[in-house]
């Protein structure tokens, strides 16, 4: 069986069917999603009954595993982590807030793979943005303006020991590990070219950029609010609703993502890795 993919009609994604990854990927299997994968930033594989052996092969598939600080793997593994929710969990919603995963880091990862384990009946979306789109649709006087820019990206809202999953947030099912090394920070290019297909894109994010190196903290924020709200509009937008058993690749290198909520009282788990950059 031929693979299929299905674009699906908003600013990005597609979903893929007609391949098995429960098996090993043929070469040209690999370099068909890839590709695909390319062109379309996120890709939707259903009804795929993967055990993490067969998530960690797939990842393998595109690349080496990437770095994930702060949250621990599942057990006996190294590079799986588990995004869960318990139904009666009542902690601020994980990742709620538009990011790019991992931007702090050094080199961040190039792509996410998540898989569903327990998807909730109702809610759950995943929105994606993006960032090329975003970058095309600025004026050639706001471009200019970005040229040369470099954010700089930092977890500690997040990770740090008194962050939002810092030591006072009591109860989360998941395994997040905050730390003081998650007030270093690190500069990005404001507008990042892609390694891969050579466009432009932002690279920026709500959730880990917090200022821009050598400009003044308040015309920095401004500016950072201005792209922040730009590159998140519902024109740039995909909503990817989940199924059980169902893998999502994104290039994390040109999409911004966020969760949704929306499933109080149903319990949710998806296993989840990621590739290394750039």
């Amino acid at each position: 069986m031929a693979i299929e993919v299905q674009p699906s009609g908003m600013a990005c994604g597609a979903t893929v069917r007609g391949v098995n990854l429960r098996a090993p990927l043929r070469t040209r299997d690999i370099e068909a999603l890839r590709a695909a994968w390319l062109d379309h930033l996120v890709l939707a594989f259903p009804d795929q009954d993967l055990d993490d052996d067969a998530l960690e092969r797939v990842t393998l598939a595109f690349g080496p595993f990437g770095e994930d600080p702060f949250i621990a793997p599942v057990p006996g593994r190294q590079h799986v982590l588990a995004i869960e929710r318990r139904a009666d969990e009542a902690t601020p919603l994980f990742a709620e807030v538009w990011h790019s995963d991992w931007s702090f880091l050094e080199v961040p990862p190039a792509a996410t793979l998540l898989h569903g384990r327990v998807i909730p009946p109702v809610g759950g979306d995943t929105l994606f943005a993006n960032q090329y789109a975003a970058y095309d649709a600025l004026d050639d006087t706001m471009k200019q303006r970005l040229q040369g820019l470099r954010g700089i990206h930092c977890a500690a809202r997040g990770y740090a020991k008194d962050g939002l999953y810092g030591e006072k947030d009591i109860g989360r099912s998941m395994a997040i590990r905050p730390s003081d090394d998650a007030k270093q920070s690190r500069t990005h290019p404001f507008v990042h070219t892609h390694p891969e297909t050579g466009r432009k894109c932002l690279f920026v994010n709500m959730g880990y950029t917090t200022g821009i190196e050598g400009l003044p903290a308040d015309e920095a924020h401004d500016l950072l609010l201005a792209i922040f709200r730009h590159q998140a509009e519902e024109r740039f937008q995909y909503r990817h609703h989940w199924s059980t058993n169902m893998l999502v690749i994104w290039d994390n290198r040109c999409v911004t993502h966020k969760a949704t909520g929306g499933y109080d009282g149903h319990a949710r788990l998806l296993h989840r890795t990621t590739v290394a950059g750039p």
